[in-house]
């Protein structure tokens, strides 16, 4: 597998790779957004969202009534203006995608995906498997384990068309990740889409994935990292870097600057630091089941803080609520088999 480590050097400011993947996942991003206004969600992103709400139909609510752990610095008022304001065409939301809108990381279930339908070994699948351990115990994005997974990825979908991985994604989706999204997150979004604004995923998952997910929530679109192909055929490279940390920043910038939106007005939201310079970007900044580090920084630049996770253990370390013990024991469990298989 080709090491492409050297593209992702950590803490640091936008470089001349990030400025590009930002730009290329900006255009990729309007190509495939959906052309009808307001999108609304699809019939599993309505079951998914109304079994965690204990109904069986879609329900809309607003930011400031979620039922989420609310823990700001006393922005969550009763008194604080409404938001999102209705009918503010110069404002959108931007979306972090892994454990912010979705339990665990979509390149992960990919993966998963990916594995069943033989496109690797059992040895690609037990290093995805504890990568996927790894990322529900810590509950933040580990560059190195998150680099090493996308190495994989384009190892595996080098030579193979676009449009037979945007095929498989879509059964994907429907196998591993639908049942994974946050409802609180969902509301947020929809309150943003019913008023009328534009709601966009941001994602270091490939765009095409991040597509898919974006649509079958009914969202506008995806910013995502954009791998090159040619003639509809994956060449195994990236366009420019993978669209985090910094990229993901430039991504929000360009887009903001095509759709003549005014980031003052608009709002992002994350579990992460690493988004920290996207968040900064925006006049309405959410920290969303946050990692410490943007906990810390959330509090102490009075950012809105939402918290969709129960139980101590689970805002302390991070693991989404529903992946619980169950979810970690099975894990354990489907990596003990592996090793028995290969004995």
């Amino acid at each position: 597998m080709a090491a492409l480590g050297w593209l992702t050097p950590r803490r640091r400011s936008a470089t001349a790779r990030s400025v590009l993947a930002g730009e290329a996942s900006a255009e990729a991003a309007r190509k495939t957004a959906r052309s009808d206004a307001p999108p609304h969600a699809d019939e599993a992103a309505q079951e998914a969202h109304g079994t965690a709400n204990g109904t069986g139909t879609h329900t809309t609510t607003a930011p400031g009534a979620d039922g989420a752990h609310t823990t700001g610095t006393g922005a969550e008022t009763a008194a604080e203006p409404a938001f999102p304001v209705p009918g503010d065409d110069l404002a959108a939301a931007f979306f972090d995608l892994d454990n912010t809108v979705m339990q665990g990381a979509a390149i992960f279930h990919f993966g998963r995906g990916l594995y069943k339908r033989e496109f690797f070994r059992r040895r690609e699948l037990a290093r995805f498997a504890w990568q996927q351990a790894w990322f529900r115990l810590a509950g933040v994005e580990d560059p190195d384990h998150m680099q090493d997974a996308r190495d994989s990825a384009l190892s595996i979908v080098k030579g193979h068309k676009v449009s037979e991985l945007m095929s498989i994604g879509e059964e994907i989706y429907d196998e591993y990740m639908a049942e994974r999204i946050w409802p609180g997150t969902r509301a947020l979004a929809q309150a943003h889409l019913d008023a009328g604004q534009k709601v966009w995923l941001v994602t270091a998952a490939p765009v095409e994935t991040a597509t898919i997910i974006a649509r079958r929530l009914g969202l506008t679109g995806a910013l995502g990292t954009v791998a090159e192909s040619v003639d509809g055929v994956y060449t195994g490279r990236l366009v420019g870097e993978p669209l985090h940390g910094p990229a993901k920043a430039e991504a929000v910038r360009a887009l903001a600057a095509a759709e003549d939106l005014d980031l003052a007005r608009c709002a992002a939201y994350s579990d992460s630091h690493n988004d920290i310079p996207m968040l900064s970007l925006v006049g309405h900044p959410y920290a969303i089941n946050p990692d410490t580090k943007l906990r810390k920084h959330a509090r102490a630049h009075d950012w809105r803080l939402r918290d969709y996770r129960t139980g101590r253990k689970a805002v302390k370390v991070g693991v989404p609520a529903a992946a619980g013990v169950g979810a970690l024991a099975g894990g354990a469990a489907a990596a003990i088999a592996l090793h028995r298989r290969r004995k």
